[in-house]
C-alpha cells in the first residue's frame, strides 16, 4: 500500500470503521513513483481476517481527457498504453497480479483458479480488451494471447492468495465475498440485468462449491448509482419491482427509479449471506480527505457544473457514482455531455 493510498483510506480511518484518526500531512505525500508513474489513490478496507477489498478512484492515473485519470476499462477507446499502465501501477500497488474477465450482465460465476494464467504483463485478463495490445518490448505475445482469450463472465471465485480477482464498475454495483475461514473470495458484477440474472445466487453457489460455508461468507458492496439518482422508464422499474419488491424509488430528478443495493442486499440474505459490511463510512472519510485534492479539483472542472466543494455539499451518499467525484459514472458523463468516460475496479484478494 503506498503512502498516497494509505492518505485516502489509512489516515483517515484505521481500524474498524469509524474510528478517526489524525490526517496526515499532504506535503508528506507522494504523487509520483522514481520513475515519475502517477501513484493510484485506492480506498483499502479489510474485509475479514486475511482478505482485503480495494476501491479504485479516478485519481493517480496516466490517462487524460473524459478518462482522467486512473482508468482501467479497456474498451471505451482510452490510449492502450494509458490503460496498461495503470493496470501495472495497481497490480504494483497491490502486490498481487489481477484476474479480469468480460461483464456482460450475466448470471454466470467462473472458477478463477482454472482460468488464471499470465497472459498480460499485470496478470491475467480475459476482458476482451483492446488495452492488452504491446506496449513495450517483449510483450507482443503476451498481449496477443490476452486479446484472444475472453471469458465472458459476471462473477469469479477463487481460493488463491496470488492474485486479485477484480471487477469494472461505472455505476453497476460490485459485490465482495469472502469466507475468511475457508479461503475462498470472490466478486461479482452486480447490474440491473445480472440482479435478475441471478448473478449474486450463481456467485455464492460457485463459492460454496470450493469449500466455502454460506453461513461464513461476509460481504460488501461496492461504489453504485445510488436508489435516488438511477432513473429509469416507468416499464423498467415496474419490472424491477416485481423481482425485488421495495426497491422501486423515485429519483431526485422526480422520475421512476431503481435501487439495484438494495437488491443486491436481499439476493445475498436468499442466498444465505447475513453479514454485510459497510464501505460508507470508510469511503466518505476518504471523500472528506480529498476534499482539497489539486487532481480531484481540475476532475471537477473537467466535469462541468459544480466546484469540487459546492459537489461535496451536495453529495447524500459517498457510495454513490453520481454524486462522488471520486468514482466513474457513466450516467454522470451522459449528464455532462461526455462521449465517454473510465471505469474503476473493485477488488478482492487474500493477504
Amino acid at each position: 500500500m503506498s503512502v498516497k493510498d494509505a492518505a485516502a483510506g489509512d489516515a483517515a480511518v484505521a481500524g474498524t470503521e469509524g474510528e478517526e484518526t489524525g490526517i496526515l500531512d499532504e506535503s508528506a505525500i507522494a504523487t509520483h513513483d522514481e520513475h515519475g508513474v502517477p501513484i493510484p489513490v485506492t480506498i483499502p478496507i479489510d474485509l475479514a481476517p486475511g482478505v482485503r477489498v480495494v476501491f479504485t478512484t479516478r485519481l493517480g492515473g496516466s490517462s487524460s481527457g473524459d478518462y482522467a485519470t486512473f482508468n482501467l476499462g479497456g474498451k471505451g477507446g482510452d490510449e492502450l498504453l494509458n490503460v496498461v499502465t495503470n493496470r501495472m501501477a495497481l497490480s504494483q500497488e497491490l502486490g498481487h497480479e489481477l484476474s479480469l474477465i468480460s461483464q456482460v450482465h450475466s448470471g454466470r460465476a467462473v472458477d478463477a483458479d482454472e482460468l488464471w494464467t499470465r497472459n498480460a504483463p499485470y496478470g491475467f485478463d480475459a476482458s476482451g480488451s483492446t488495452a492488452v495490445a504491446p506496449v513495450a518490448e517483449g510483450l507482443s505475445d503476451a498481449a496477443e494471447s490476452a486479446e484472444a482469450h475472453t471469458v465472458s463472465a459476471d462473477g469469479q471465485v477463487s481460493t488463491s492468495q496470488s492474485f486479485a480477482l477484480g471487477m469494472f464498475a461505472a455505476d453497476c454495483l460490485p459485490v465482495l465475498l469472502a469466507d475468511p475461514e475457508h479461503g475462498v473470495i470472490a466478486a461479482a458484477h452486480c447490474g440491473r440485468v445480472g440482479l435478475v440474472r441471478g448473478i449474486i445466487g450463481e456467485t455464492v453457489d460457485l463459492m460454496v462449491s470450493r469449500g466455502a460455508d454460506r453461513e461464513g461468507i461476509v460481504a460488501t458492496l461496492g461504489p453504485c448509482i445510488c436508489g435516488d439518482c438511477y432513473e429509469v422508464g416507468e416499464d423498467i422499474a415496474q419490472e424491477f419491482e416485481a423481482h425485488f419488491p421495495g426497491t422501486r424509488t423515485v429519483t431526485r430528478f422526480g422520475g421512476p427509479g431503481v435501487d439495484i443495493a438494495q437488491a443486491a442486499r436481499d439476493e445475498l440474505f436468499k442466498a444465505g449471506v447475513h453479514r454485510i459490511v459497510s464501505a460508507r463510512s470508510r469511503v466518505e472519510a476518504a471523500t472528506q480527505y480529498l476534499r482539497e485534492d489539486d487532481e480531484l479539483e481540475r476532475i471537477c472542472e473537467s466535469d462541468g457544473g459544480e466546484t469540487l466543494p459546492i459537489r461535496l455539499s451536495h453529495m447524500r451518499h459517498g457510495l454513490c457514482t453520481l454524486e462522488n467525484p471520486l468514482w466513474y459514472s457513466h450516467r454522470a458523463s451522459v449528464l455532462a455531455g461526455k462521449r465517454q468516460e473510465g471505469r474503476m475496479l473493485a477488488l478482492i484478494m487474500r493477504v
